[in-house]
């Protein structure tokens, strides 16, 4: 029997197992893939061989990363963008690799390795980074666009240095004329695809789409992007260049939505496949031989990357703070580097010990990078005076804001979301302030009047200085599951008593969000599915009486607020507003006199008013039993009229007959 598949259930079970510790360790799932190689590799257990045909099927991963870099070039977000990208990234990757060139000309290695080793090192990771900044909710700050910026030259760069890494290997009398060569062929045939082929492949898919078969559609996919990348092969470029062309072309039709779901599956586990090689490259004992070298590489590596681009970023923009952070967030190696680390050994440029050596030092500043992104605020903090004095304004800034306001409402976030509850917030007459992280929609919120301020809401200081100790309501009204946990952190250190609305995409997170204080989670799922139910009964001829109270019952099992009030809302909105029953939230302290008393004995229904709801160690619970103890730090949510509640909040805390 072909012992092939017991290989690839080795390397299936191997691959499932590391990237399920990755997903829990909540790491990248690429340096899974490279840990399995460095385990079944031959320099460790030797379960999968380094063949020819193995890398050759992991060459395949490559294009279709390449594809979808392809996929995602943007003209217009590139020019949008020209000046981080054109500036500060061409420089960051010429001065990186001029630093490269001279170390490994001082360390003996030939000017073409020292070219390519400059090429594999200025690469950073787009896929660590642009995860981290998005968890963080940190890709709209000055420093997160810088960053993107410099991430997406590097991407360009990749395609000439894909080009001049194999041309590096010819001999030193024929290497003038292979590189003109080899850069002529590339401009010729990207001319041909680019000019030709756009007009060619959007009439080509109108034809595979009207056929309506999804099937097809993904076949042609696959065609265009293998098809393309040999192409580029059989012109003497490589399989990448072709692949990237064809992401290219397919990014300016309608059609490249569908496409980039229906490459992910052939994309996501032929990359694994690719990084699984990387690892099986790396000699644990040959690193463990040379600990001192890597140690070395990985310092120099992180440190002067670092200080590079920050020193770049400080001339661009004059801010210490905005560059320091820049250039911390791309210290690491990253994924691209691996392509032309692959390049450049095939060439013989790098081999043996200095690329081992250099394996083991990129894969350590991948696995520093989050936690290099993590702490990069407070590094850039004891480095720079400026990044304490831009903090020091921007809490003055927030603070000028909501200085005059009490008993208002916090929004965390100023999307359409946070937009549409400010209006209903205007129209109740109820003040309110809105911390955002996009400065477009701070400086169009600021035009027409509107109390929006800069401001990251998931910080402690931030929500201090926007009036946390005399708000009313906070509503986090953006889906950031990070972000949103640690408001609510900061929210029952500071203000337990106070009640806090979460925005959520659907149902799987609302649990987490009540366990960690929220006093309500509104999931789009259940709202959408709510108001489809109504929109399907009205068309269907059911009558509206009977329609609301579908409505009404469905938000009642939902939402505690709306437990058996909604079968009792008056429809008649002109009563005063003295006469509508409303809610209050109040916490019990040490001092309270019903704290260790029954709920029964403090007696709140003889002013009629329902005890709705009891948070306790930050945990919520619906309607309280008359025999429940009330403990200190308890928050009882009560429903009733306001002259009623006001005499029931001073009877929890003063007087009990």
């Amino acid at each position: 029997m072909d012992n092939s598949l017991p290989l690839v259930l080795i390397l299936l079970a191997t691959a499932v197992l590391v990237v399920v510790v990755c997903r829990i360790l909540r790491l990248p799932v690429m340096l899974g893939y490279i840990t399995v190689g460095i385990l079944i590799g031959p320099h460790a257990f030797g379960w999968i061989p380094d063949s020819p045909s193995t890398r050759h099927l992991a060459e395949f991963g490559v294009v279709f990363l390449m594809f979808s870099i392809g996929l995602e070039f943007s003209l217009t977000r590139l020019n949008s963008m020209k000046r981080t990208v054109f500036g500060l990234g061409s420089a960051q990757v010429i001065a990186t690799m001029l630093l490269v060139m001279i170390c490994a000309w001082l360390l003996g290695l030939r000017w073409q390795a020292g070219l390519a080793l400059g090429g594999v090192l200025a690469m950073s990771s787009t896929a660590i980074v642009s995860k981290m900044l998005v968890e963080r909710a940190e890709l709209n700050l000055p420093y997160g666009q810088q960053i993107m910026g410099v991430l997406l030259f590097q991407d360009l760069a990749v395609v000439p240095l894909l080009i001049i890494i194999p041309a590096l290997a010819s001999q030193p009398d024929n290497l003038p004329a292979t590189l003109g060569y080899a850069l002529a062929k590339a401009v010729l045939v990207l001319l041909i695809l680019l000019v030709f082929g756009q007009h060619v492949m959007r009439r080509w898919f109108h034809v595979v789409a009207r056929q309506k078969s999804s099937e097809l559609f993904t076949l042609n996919v696959l065609f265009i992007t293998l098809g393309l990348a040999y192409f580029t092969e059989f012109a003497g470029l490589s399989l990448a260049l072709g692949a990237f062309v064809a992401g290219m072309l397919i990014s300016e039709t309608e059609y490249r939505y569908q496409v980039e779901e229906d490459i992910k599956p052939f994309r996501d586990v032929l990359l694994g496949l690719f990084f699984v090689t990387i690892g099986m490259k790396l000699d644990i004992f040959s690193t463990f031989s040379n600990l001192g070298w890597v140690i070395l590489m990985l310092i120099g590596l992180v440190a002067f990357k670092a200080l590079i681009v920050t020193l770049l970023a400080r001339a661009l923009n004059g801010d210490w703070g905005v560059a320091l952070r820049s250039g911390i967030g791309l210290a690491q190696a990253g994924e691209f580097g691996f392509v032309l680390l692959t390049l450049a050994e095939e060439a013989h440029l790098l081999r043996g010990q200095p690329l081992q050596i250099t394996l083991a030092s990129m894969l350590l500043s991948m696995l520093a990078a989050p936690f290099l992104i993590q702490y990069g605020e407070a590094i850039a903090r004891r480095f720079s005076a400026a990044e304490w004095t831009n903090r020091a304004l921007q809490m003055h800034q927030i603070a000028i804001q909501s200085m005059s306001s009490n008993s208002h409402v916090i929004l965390c976030g100023y999307g359409r979301s946070g937009q549409k509850l400010s209006s209903i917030l205007d129209q109740e007459k109820l003040g309110f302030i809105a911390l955002d992280l996009d400065s477009r929609n701070v400086r169009e919120a600021v035009a027409t009047g509107k109390r929006v301020v800069y401001g990251d809401a998931a910080k402690r200081e931030v929500l201090m200085a926007a009036g946390l100790m005399r708000a009313k309501v906070l509503v986090v009204t953006y889906k950031d599951k990070h972000s949103t946990l640690s408001i609510l952190r900061h929210v029952n250190e500071l203000r337990p008593d106070l009640p806090v609305v979460v925005r959520s995409s659907d149902e799987t997170t609302v649990d987490a969000l009540k366990n960690a204080g929220a006093a309500e989670v509104v999931a789009e799922v259940v709202e959408g599915s709510i108001m489809l139910a109504s929109q399907a009964l009205l068309l269907a001829g059911v009558p509206v009486k009977r329609v609301i109270h579908h409505v009404q019952e469905s938000r009642a099992r939902r939402y505690t607020m709306f437990s058996g009030y909604s079968r009792s809302v008056k429809s008649d909105l002109d009563i005063s507003d003295g006469m509508q029953p409303r809610f209050l939230n109040v916490l019990l302290k040490p001092d309270s006199a019903a704290v260790g008393k029954p709920l029964r004995e403090v007696n709140l229904a003889a002013l009629d008013i329902e005890v709705k709801a009891l948070r306790r160690n930050n945990v919520q619970g619906a309607q309280p039993s008359e025999e429940t103890i009330l403990q200190s730090g308890d928050v009882l949510l009560l429903l009733g009229l306001p002259d009623a509640l006001k005499a029931a909040e001073n009877k929890l805390h003063h007087w009990l007959d």
